[in-house]
């Protein structure tokens, strides 16, 4: 029922698309009700931010991509098989190694075609695969959390995404769980949002561009785009939200100190829809 409710089907229509009997479904819509799951809005009944945090996550029934397509292992350098034995061991209890091996050959892969530097190009490979197979094992029910789960995307991850990822961060004191991707990541992080966080008194702490992959948006309670059109991917069971900001490395300083302004209190007032207290919220 909360799943069907979450894909937009009207209460009505219920009956006959779960074929179930309509006092069943009546029972189940009160009982849903009463435990807060669900709410009235403008005629339709939805989901409410409770249940997007606790379920949210488990109501596609769509099966997952355990492994992305990737080159062999021996086809790229020797560093990478240093780190799929590094995670290999990291997730014995919950991937194969050959469900590990595709996700880091991918990963590498992916940021190889945009690394502008390439000294630091296996340690990101190394967290982003990490953090993929973390998003995997989330969006599978593998790994439970006691946090919602947020993703912004933006265009090139290294701007708007990045600011709103790092006030989250910051603002929740740990209380939610925060992932940044790009529909189209630029090649290094930009030291012009570095700076105007460093003036808010949050940093980056090594945050680099990120490619979006649908594991990180399976894994999310929340999805916030921001200026990237219909990139994003879809699923049932997920808040979609578009924040509608300019392109901060587009503006001089003054614009993205704006900008970053803006990002902070719509991270606030996320916070305060998921009921979560900002932490050092003054000014």
């Amino acid at each position: 029922m909360l799943s069907a409710l979450a894909s937009a089907i009207p209460v009505a229509s219920i009956p006959a698309e779960l074929a179930l009997d309509g006092a069943v479904v009546d029972d189940a819509v009160r009982s849903l009700r009463m435990t807060g799951l669900i709410r009235d809005d403008e005629g339709h009944v939805i989901p409410t931010v409770d249940a997007w945090v606790r379920f949210g996550r488990l109501l596609s029934s769509e099966s997952l991509q355990i492994a992305p397509t990737a080159p062999a292992i021996a086809d790229l350098p020797p560093g990478v098989a240093t780190i799929v034995a590094d995670l290999a061991y990291r997730f014995s209890s919950t991937f194969s190694r050959e469900t590990v091996a595709s996700y880091v050959a991918q990963s590498y892969l992916l940021l190889s075609q945009r690394a502008r530097v390439r000294e630091h190009l296996l340690t990101m490979t190394e967290r982003y695969a990490a953090d993929r197979l973390e998003a995997l094992a989330t969006a599978q029910g593998l790994l439970l959390r006691d946090t919602p789960e947020v993703l912004f995307v933006c265009v090139q991850n290294a701007g708007r995404s990045q600011m709103a990822g790092a006030f989250l961060r910051h603002l929740s004191g740990g209380k939610v769980h925060v992932r940044t991707a790009g529909s189209a990541p630029a090649d290094a992080a930009h030291p012009r949002v570095a700076a105007a966080l460093s003036e808010a008194g949050v940093e980056l702490w090594g945050e680099f561009p990120k490619p979006l992959t649908e594991d990180v948006v399976r894994a999310a309670d929340y999805v916030i785009t921001m200026g990237c059109g219909d990139a994003c991917p879809v699923f049932p069971g997920r808040r979609y939200m578009e924040w509608d900001l300019a392109d901060p490395l587009e503006l001089d300083d003054e614009g993205l100190r704006a900008v970053r302004d803006d990002i902070r209190d719509r991270v606030i007032a996320l916070l305060e829809e998921l009921g979560i207290d900002a932490q050092d919220a003054s000014r």
